[in-house]
């Protein structure tokens, strides 16, 4: 039987050869236009458009991440200001998302599953298509050119995704420990706090790290309806400033971007192992 199954699992020499190629054709498409921006912060600027085409830059250098800096010097700010308002939205997204799929993981009550779908139905509108009801009502708040201007509308449509990924998550965990404890005199309150985030932190923390991903992603069309002030401006809107009346600073700009992402990339090779935990939990029945 062991014998057999060895024979199974086995691949052919071919059979290993595409899975290769296919793996290879993938991280290509994948990480050709990232590889491809690389090369172009490391050439000069007027190389970058030279005939005929090189790959690898001629003269290349890492001139251009040293003078981003002096071509925009707010650029440290908008750095700043995008890593806080992501930080703080998915701190709030957090806070209201826990007890709301608590609750329609382990509470049953009448339309729970309508309720559900309109949280997903949210997410079917694009940003752009409410930009005139939100600026009104940022404008009526008096929160125009703030942080919560685009706080507010990022934690209004990164909610729903999360209730739906971590009420999905809670629902894995067995009903027989909230029996227990209720068995006990526990509350819904202590069930949540002492046995169900302890088992769902895994889960929390893919919640967590994709809000802050969504947030960092799209804070660009909300700073630019609602927000004038440079001091409050996110990355996405700092990077324009390497776009000039004549020519656009390609080499620097691709420069800023990389240097803009790498506090997000820092966050989640340092979190990766929690994220694979929590995306594999529940994988293998117990």
């Amino acid at each position: 039987m062991m014998k057999r199954n060895a024979m199974i699992d086995r691949y052919r020499w071919w059979q290993v050869i595409l899975m290769y190629c296919g793996i290879f054709v993938f991280l290509f498409f994948l990480l050709a236009p990232f590889i491809e921006g690389f090369l172009v912060s490391l050439k000069p600027l007027g190389l970058l458009f030279s005939t005929p085409y090189r790959f690898l830059p001629e003269n290349g250098s890492f001139d251009a991440y040293f003078s981003m800096w002096k071509s925009v010097p707010e650029f440290g700010r908008y750095i700043f200001n995008s890593f806080f308002i992501s930080t703080v939205i998915t701190a709030i997204v957090l806070l209201l998302v826990v007890p709301a799929a608590y609750a329609f993981a382990r509470i049953k009550f009448r339309g729970a599953g309508p309720l559900l779908g309109a949280f997903l139905a949210v997410n079917m509108f694009s940003g752009a298509v409410l930009l005139i009801p939100l600026f009104r009502l940022m404008r009526a708040y008096g929160m125009l050119n703030t942080y919560w201007s685009m706080i507010v509308p990022g934690v209004a449509f990164l909610i729903p995704t999360a209730i739906w990924l971590l009420s999905a998550y809670m629902r894995r965990i067995p009903r027989e420990l909230d029996e227990a404890a209720f068995v006990d005199g526990a509350g819904h309150f202590y069930i949540l706090r002492r046995v169900i985030l302890p088992l769902a932190m895994p889960g929390i923390t893919v919640v967590a790290i994709t809000t802050f991903i969504g947030a960092y992603a799209q804070q660009f069309i909300f700073a630019l309806t609602f927000n004038s002030k440079t001091e409050y401006m996110p990355l996405p809107i700092g990077l324009y400033a390497y776009f000039g009346r004549q020519e656009v600073i390609w080499n620097e700009l691709m420069a800023a971007s990389f240097v803009g992402i790498t506090p997000a990339m820092i966050l989640i090779f340092a979190l990766q192992r929690y994220l694979v935990a929590g995306l594999t939990a529940g994988a293998v029945k117990q």
